[in-house]
């Protein structure tokens, strides 16, 4: 289905809320359970894997009338690889602290369902303006879940918010690091694998219960949710 005459603000919706990437769609859970240990690592990760689906989306729906349905699927893996093959190496040159936390996780955005499920769903499909608005949205919505993730496992687990933020996203970012909680001896398991799966669960129980309530309020449609609030 064609989707050029999709509103700005529709896509929007569902890229940060009813299809965000992780809450949403459940996709992207290895990332999302692996780097999410505190705020600076789930926003390092979260606006890289933006800057490749920006990108990707773009490039794809520019050469989708070139590109035949049976080469479509390597060609895009083709594309993603070559943008996450220049954001490594980015961060590595002008984030190395980043880069060295991230690590391999991302090389791994090549193979995230959300970033190839949108070329294939989206861009293909769809004029350069209105993918790169998709990417942009889709992108912001899982840079919110995994950033969120990380601040309540980073919050629980030890007493802080956005924990090295001037050191692994540059000085510019130090207003963001705040201790909380102080002498705090911290929750080790919320750093480690179980408090990401805990922290998911508990987020999408929020998630599930706010689009109840939205539903009970008619919210439920994007033109009568322009007209209400939670």
């Amino acid at each position: 289905m064609n989707c050029e005459s999709v509103t700005t603000g529709k896509l929007f919706r569902d890229g940060l809320w009813d299809q965000n990437v992780v809450f949403a769609q459940l996709l992207a859970m290895c990332p999302a359970m692996a780097v999410t240990t505190s705020g600076t690592n789930g926003l390092g990760m979260g606006l890289a894997t933006t800057a490749v689906l920006v990108v990707s989306n773009m490039l794809i729906s520019a050469i989708r009338n070139l590109v035949s349905d049976q080469v479509r699927i390597p060609i895009f893996v083709v594309v993603i690889a070559t943008l996450v093959t220049l954001v490594d190496m980015s961060l590595n040159a002008w984030l190395h602290d980043l880069h060295k936390v991230l690590g391999l996780f991302i090389a791994l955005i090549v193979v995230n369902c959300a970033i190839l499920g949108r070329a294939e769903a989206f861009a293909f499909k769809n004029g350069v303006k209105a993918s790169a608005i998709d990417g942009l949205a889709m992108g912001l919505g899982f840079t919110l879940a995994l950033t969120i993730m990380g601040l309540v496992r980073e919050l629980i687990g030890a007493g802080t918010l956005f924990a090295q933020a001037s050191l692994l996203l540059g000085p510019s970012f130090s207003f963001l690091e705040v201790k909380v909680i102080p002498n705090y001896s911290g929750v080790l398991m919320m750093i480690l694998p179980p408090g990401g799966f805990l922290v998911l669960g508990m987020l999408l129980v929020v998630k599930r219960m706010v689009d109840q309530r939205l539903a009970k309020r008619g919210c439920a449609t994007p033109d009568a949710a322009a007209h209400c609030s939670v």
